[in-house]
This record gives C-alpha cells, structure tokens and sequence, in this order.
C-alpha cells in the first residue's frame, strides 16, 4: 500500500487526501511473541510503547488499553528495580564476607514475585490493545488475489482462475 500512495504522489504531485494520509498511518502491527511477552513491530520496525500509544490515538478502546500497560509497565519496573536491590544487597553482603540481612533478600523476592501479575497484565492489555487496532483497519488476513490464465488448444479458448 505504501509503494502504491509514492507511485501516486510522484505521478500526481503531494495529495492532500484524508483517505490517502488514513491508509498511510493505518498500516497492521504485527505481534511475535518473545520471551518474557511480546514485540511489536510496523513495517519492519520494532515498536514502542509511546509509539504504540501515538499509532492508537484514533482507536479510543485500544489507546485506553495501552495507556493501562503502560502504568503496568511502570509499577513492574519500579518493583523489579526495588526487589533486584533487596535482593542483590544481601547477596553481595554475603559474597564479601560480611553479615547478610536476608530478611532484605526475602522482602526482594517477595516485590520480584509481585511483579509476574503486573507484567502478565501488561502483556495481556498490548496484546488485546493492538488485536482491536488491527481488527478496526483489517476485517480479515487472507487477501483475493486470483491469477488468470488464458488457454489455447487447437480451437478451444479457454480462462482458468487459481487462488
């Protein structure tokens, strides 16, 4: 779609076109899973979540939703931050040789665990946020694209169409 609206603006000059500039942001995202959640990308570029949020601004229910994963994002990585150093505290007490507090490693763990529901909320709400995006510009993923061929024997004419 993108090669299609250049090959336009260089035939016909800058469009000023609503329909033309809608279908140039209304580009899919594709979601891959990876560890720990998942990555977002359009047109071949890794997206984040700020670029997801500007993307969504047009899609009330999908902007809320990733407004909401990203107030998870930041409780997640305020509660990992703290439970990593309560954590780690003790244990670099303990490899030194001194007297650990492992009551701070144990508080650590505690806010690290915290943390499992939060992330799995965050990815849940990107995962739902961008399946509504999508779903509001494409009704479906499989595209007619039928090809034809056209068949000569002896005096017969003949048209078959795959897809």
């Amino acid at each position: 779609a993108e090669v299609a609206l250049r090959v336009m603006e260089s035939r016909f000059g800058p469009s000023k076109n609503t329909a033309i500039a809608a279908a140039r942001e209304a580009q899919k995202i594709e979601i891959k899973k990876v560890f720990g959640g998942y990555q977002f990308t359009q047109n071949d570029k890794t997206l984040t979540l700020n670029q997801m949020q500007d993307i969504m601004k047009e899609n009330k229910e999908a902007y809320a939703l990733v407004q909401s994963a990203k107030s998870n994002q930041t409780w997640a990585m305020i509660l990992g931050t703290a439970g990593g150093a309560l954590v780690g505290f003790p244990l670099g007490t303990a490899i030194g040789g001194g007297d650990p507090e492992w009551a701070l490693a144990g508080a650590g763990a505690a806010l690290i665990v915290a943390t499992i529901p939060i992330v799995k909320g965050f990815n849940r709400k990107t995962k739902k946020a961008v399946d509504l995006y999508n779903a509001a510009h494409y009704t479906s993923n499989y595209q007619f694209k039928p090809s034809f061929n056209l068949n000569i024997k002896g005096t017969s004419l003949g048209l078959t169409m795959t897809f």
